[in-house]
């Protein structure tokens, strides 16, 4: 063997050990977790519950970080982009994950160039209106939406994300257009929705819910084939009077490429002793979350289910003609 063979050899038996001992000491500092969409949310609100679950487990904090935008491709694109040592790791959802590869030029692929860390949870929406909506059920709303969709607005998180996506299904339902306006996140559209400057919006229970209880806004259907238990009162769609519409989406973690396994294997590890915990499954329930099985948690898991969305919701996106504005 020559002697650059030689050295060439020692040099990577040294930077498998470092890397070995690199993932056996893991994690030594905080870590960051990129949230690709603006405080106030569900994505959001989902995301800080699983960061201190995960800190508690790692033995250090990690840090939720709001990197909002083109609905979420700039926060996904800077977790794609950052060293993979275990230190940053994306919080992502259907739309960031899924949806976003569709209509977005993203310049990576985002099955292959994100590892895989672990399948959480998955939701559906509440059908909401603001408090001053004159319909007091879902044939009403349809009613109205059909004598002023030249003028009426809802709301949504961004193009592509899950609420607009849902929106469009909505309305090709009901073949009527409305007008769509993205916000950088679902907080900020409820804002709106509170304030009356729009007229409806598909929200998640874990952000609009409270405001319903309150009376401030209107909720008329769970887009769920089942109503759900921490609002039992509130009909799906099929009883409300538009069967078949159904949209749940889902979140999960992932960190940049080639993060070592055993980095990976901790993290997720974390993420499933945290959904283990009595008190934070509570909290997940609570916010009408449906809490994926073990078997269903894991990295594998994750990427052969976002493989299999991939392949079914890219061409009804793209049927639907939702491209980036």
């Amino acid at each position: 063997m020559s002697s650059k063979s030689i050295l060439a050899a020692v040099l990577a038996a040294c930077l498998a050990a470092s890397a070995a001992a690199h993932a056996q000491n893991y994690p030594t500092r905080p870590i960051t977790m990129i949230v690709p969409l603006a405080p106030g949310g569900s994505t959001d609100v989902l995301g800080r519950i699983m960061a201190q679950g995960m800190g508690v487990r790692l033995g250090q904090p990690v840090v939720v970080e709001n990197v909002s935008g083109a609905a979420g491709t700039i926060g996904v694109t800077r977790a794609e982009r950052s060293p993979p040592d275990g230190y940053t790791i994306q919080w992502g959802m259907w739309g960031t994950n899924v949806a976003n590869g569709a209509i977005y030029d993203l310049g990576f692929d985002l099955l292959n160039d994100l590892e895989p860390v672990a399948l959480v949870a998955t939701q559906p929406f509440l059908i909401d209106a603001r408090k001053t909506m004159p319909a007091n059920n879902l044939k009403e709303l349809i009613a109205w939406l059909k004598a002023n969709a030249d003028k009426a607005t809802m709301g949504n998180s961004g193009v592509g994300t899950p609420s607009h996506v849902a929106g469009v299904l909505m309305e090709n339902m009901l073949g009527l257009h409305w007008q769509m306006i993205p916000y950088r996140s679902a907080g900020l559209a409820t804002n709106d929705l509170l304030a009356g400057t729009i007229d409806i919006l598909l929200d998640t229970p874990a952000v609009s819910l409270p405001h319903v209880k309150s009376g401030d806004l209107k909720s008329y259907a769970v887009t769920a084939k089942e109503r759900i238990a921490v609002a039992p009162d509130i009909p799906t769609t099929d009883e409300a009077g538009l069967p078949g519409f159904y949209f749940s989406f889902w979140h999960g973690l992932w960190a940049p490429k080639s993060t070592p396994k055993p980095i990976i294997d901790k993290l997720s590890a974390a993420a499933m002793g945290t959904l283990a915990d009595p008190q934070v499954r509570q909290r997940l329930l609570d916010l009408a979350q449906v809490i994926y099985p073990p078997d269903q948690e894991t990295p594998e898991a994750l990427h052969a289910f976002q493989k299999a969305e991939i392949e079914k919701w890219w061409p009804i996106i793209k049927a639907a003609g939702i491209k980036a504005q």
